[in-house]
């Protein structure tokens, strides 16, 4: 389960996950985040692609890791 927080993302920015949301037409979970950096956007990504994990160059990285609430 994805809970609100800070994640840093695997490249080294950091977001704020706000809300894990539901799509009105498919029920797939989707994550509602704001970038900490630059101009905060807000951005939206599947809960399935928040969740994976990314192999490079040989290693294997979640592609967000939880650092604090």
């Amino acid at each position: 389960m994805i809970e609100t927080g800070k994640y840093r993302h695997f490249k080294g920015n950091e977001y704020e996950v706000l809300y894990v949301a539901k799509h009105s037409e498919t029920l797939e979970e989707i994550v509602v985040y704001r970038a900490l950096y630059g101009e905060k956007g807000v951005w939206v990504r599947p809960a399935s692609m928040w969740d994976e994990t990314i192999t490079r160059e040989g290693r294997t990285f979640r592609r967000f890791e939880k650092i604090s609430d």
